[in-house]
């Protein structure tokens, strides 16, 4: 997204730096926690304690052990102190969205000058944390602080902080931080830079990612239910997977994966339900176009109101410090892009205030059944930007949007509707300069402005429903979703390849025509179906690009050079069309397939080269087929192929060979090409016919079967446990993955304590 730039001007004077202010560490009574961290293969720990503050404790310590730089590195982040320490030029640690240190530092600093934690702190549940949440945070905090206390800051074993000044102890202040920009990662927190007036971060943005099913008793073949999560999140930084199983004997027992420096679970199961999420569709934000009155104000109803002012004081390296001031609205922060003498525009974030999602999972992570899963999300109403797609030992399966989204309906957004400040900003933008065009209100909602549970797109079946990332209308074709409003995202439109293919995967195994035997789901043909590395765009055009190789041997080039096809099309040819470590034809088909999306000249749209389009009444099998007679399609395999020769880079070049994750190979595609478990390098093919380190991508897979006699599940955590680089964690479970290989979770005690590799650490404090 590119916004206007920057009209309003904000006030930036430099005056010796004051000395900081030191963030205050509360120490923790003594005994007050104990816990025992139990690790089994590949380093997983199993946390046991006997309440929450002790559970809080014991992860906060292992995740330290492994993890503890990019946390500390995170915590100098959220309190607005990169630019003092890193200097105001270099980028964020960010991993989705990273800008630069003064950018990330104004912007962190005006979230905590606001007051809104210490606010939603004060209320009482479910706006603000329970008991039990409060209790694993402030056990986390001491158990991460405990854990750099015994190691001390000179001893730490990662190289990446060790002795650095820059880490120190960490506060319930920080940790509420991080859970608050979580939820507003899909809102504010991504626009930093169109907030408080930075400059658009370089390169694009990691695509949304996650595939899920659910599946229920009719798609199964002992008629359990079964889940599988196949989240795409960053592979670095803090927004990656920690694998972990937290138990309080009698109260809690949930396994899975939890986001670095959260003390829940956010996708995982425990011994009757299993859950997961993929990002949703649905809106987090509006933009409030401004109707500006002069002197700092703007107009609502005909009354003038005045603008709130942030003055934001950022300390730099160089001893100085930056000022600015920042604008704030009845709406929510005003952009610091798009201002005429006319108009400014608001940022109104659904979640600007939302730390109920960790209640939420840690609930969730409680249930028995189904019904007390979505009783735990009708409590919190707290999920961020994700749906979540569920199933439980009954072998029933359900889908629901139960996330946060403004309450816009359709009428209102179509009766407040005013320009954008950029087209290509896809949000509402409402007329700001009346009541009338405020969130509405739902009776069901925890909080007034948002859509309540009754609201909110759901499907339950006993067959399956699914999602990747596509719109909720197609979670199972035999029953279309259609009647939400456009809030939620859009209906009968276009699938897109990657949930194409997952759709495909899934009528293929309960139709038994996927080669892996009698149809229904057991557990080994579920992890084979989710890494079958299949290329959805090759299996689509094959037969049309073979075609087109027979009639058209040579092709005519961009720069007006004829080029031979042959081998070219001899390698597609050969290919089976998997993304595998050895799949030669696989990288000159990514090639080929994204010049395909490149327009003619500069400037001009790509134009349409699919010889069927999309039809809504044909969904899964539409667009199709290649317009072979277009010059443009052969141009682009001419590009492809001309580009390979002139860098020396052989045809039959594979994923193994140009992708790679700490010098590792990995297999895989993107989610352009309509691959399922994808991965993401970012940026094109290198002279030396390599990629850049992958970047994103499937994160935390996790298959699971809720049998009565307990579950079973298989996990591949594609990065590892650890980002130490000296651990031996650090990228043992990428090599599995590679292999297209899956660790088997020990989930009971039983299997816990039968790991002859079994380490038992007590810990206090």
């Amino acid at each position: 997204m590119k916004l206007l730039s920057t009209v309003m001007a904000l006030a930036l004077t430099f005056t010796p730096v004051a000395a900081p202010v030191a963030t205050p560490v509360v120490p923790a009574p003594a005994g007050r926690y104990t816990a025992e961290i139990r690790r089994t293969e590949y380093g997983i720990p199993h946390v046991t304690a006997k309440d929450h503050g002790g559970l809080g404790f014991g992860y906060g310590y292992a995740f330290a052990q492994d993890n503890l730089c990019v946390l500390a590195s995170w915590v100098i982040t959220l309190r607005g102190e990169r630019s003092r320490t890193f200097g105001p030029e270099a980028r964020s640690d960010d991993p989705v969205r990273p800008v630069d240190n003064l950018t990330s530092d104004v912007y962190y600093r005006s979230v905590a000058d606001s007051g809104v934690i210490r606010r939603v702190l004060a209320q009482p549940p479910p706006v603000g944390p329970t008991t039990e949440l409060r209790e694993l945070v402030d056990g986390y905090v001491a158990g991460y602080n405990r854990y750099l206390e015994d190691t001390g800051v000179a001893n730490l074993p990662d190289p990446t902080c060790r002795g650095k000044s820059w880490v120190g102890p960490i506060t319930a202040a920080d940790l509420w931080a991080n859970l608050l920009d979580l939820n507003r990662m899909a809102g504010s927190s991504g626009l930093k830079e169109a907030i408080v007036g930075g400059e658009e971060p370089e390169g694009p943005a990691p695509a949304p990612g996650s595939n899920a099913w659910a599946l229920g008793r009719r798609a199964t073949r002992d008629g359990h239910g079964m889940l599988l999560a196949d989240p795409h999140f960053p592979w670095n930084g803090i927004r990656r997977f920690y694998q972990v199983q937290l138990t309080i004997p009698g109260v809690l027992d949930v396994s899975g994966g939890s986001l670095y420096g959260t003390p829940v679970v956010q996708i995982g199961h425990n011994a009757r339900v299993a859950w997961t999420h993929t990002v949703s569709h649905a809106h987090r934000f509006t933009l409030y176009r401004l109707r500006l009155a002069g002197d700092g104000a703007y107009l609502v109803d005909g009354r003038a109101e005045p603008m709130g002012r942030q003055r934001i004081e950022v300390p730099l390296k160089d001893g100085t410090v930056t000022d600015r001031t920042l604008y704030t609205s009845r709406y929510g922060p005003v952009l610091a892009e798009g201002r005429s003498d006319e108009y400014a525009y608001a940022f109104a974030d659904a979640n600007a205030a939302n730390l109920r999602a960790a209640d939420e999972w840690l609930a969730m992570a409680k249930a028995g059944d189904l019904a007390e899963l979505r009783a735990a999300q009708d409590t919190f109403q707290g999920l961020p930007f994700v749906y979540t797609l569920a199933t439980d030992v009954s072998g029933t399966a359900t889908f629901a949007d139960a996330s946060v989204v403004p309450h816009v309906s359709d009428d209102r957004a179509r009766r407040c509707a005013v320009p954008a400040p950029d087209p290509s900003l896809e949000a509402f933008t409402l007329d700001g300069s009346t009541s009338a065009c405020l969130w509405g209100r739902d009776r069901d909602a925890v909080v007034p402005g948002l859509f309540g549970p009754g609201s909110q797109p759901r499907l339950t079946r006993a067959d399956y429903v699914a999602n990747s990332n596509n719109t909720p209308w197609m979670t199972n074709p035999a029953a279309p979703l259609t009647t939400y409003g456009q809030v939620w995202g859009a209906t009968r439109t276009d699938v897109e390849t990657r949930p194409r293919v997952s759709l495909d995967m899934i009528a293929r195994r309960l139709s038994g025509t996927d080669g892996l035997g009698a149809p229904g789901f057991t557990l080994p043909t579920l992890q084979a179906t989710a890494q079958a590395k299949r290329n959805y765009t090759f299996e689509l055009l094959r037969s049309d690009v073979a075609a087109l190789c027979r009639a058209h041997p040579r092709a005519t080039a961009s720069d007006g050079r004829r080029v031979d096809l042959r081998q070219a099309c001899r390698t597609l040819a050969a290919w089976n069309g998997r993304a595998t470590l050895d799949g030669q034809g696989a990288i000159l088909w990514r090639e080929f397939y994204t010049g395909l999306q490149r327009p003619v000249r500069p400037g001009e749209p790509a134009q349409p080269w699919w010889r069927v389009p999309f039809d809504p009444e044909q969904p899964l099998t539409t667009p199709r087929g290649l317009d072979r007679d277009d010059p443009a399609v052969r141009r682009a395999l001419a590009d492809a192929v001309q580009r390979f020769q002139a860098g020396g880079i052989p045809l039959t070049l594979t994923p193994g060979q140009a992708q790679h994750y700490s010098s590792l190979p990995v297999p895989g595609c993107t989610e352009f090409e309509g691959c399922f478990d994808r991965v993401r390098t970012g940026d094109p093919l290198g002279a030396d016919g390599r990629y850049p380190e992958v970047d994103t991508g499937s994160s935390f897979m996790m298959a699971v079967e809720l049998s009565p006699a307990g579950p079973r599940t298989r996990t591949i955590l594609t990065y590892s446990l650890s980002a130490n680089p000296s651990s031996p964690h650090h990228t043992d479970q990428t090599t599995l993955f590679a292999r297209g290989q899956w660790v088997t979770e020990r989930f009971t005690e039983a299997e816990i304590t039968a790991d002859p590799r079994l380490r038992v650490t007590t810990v206090r404090g």
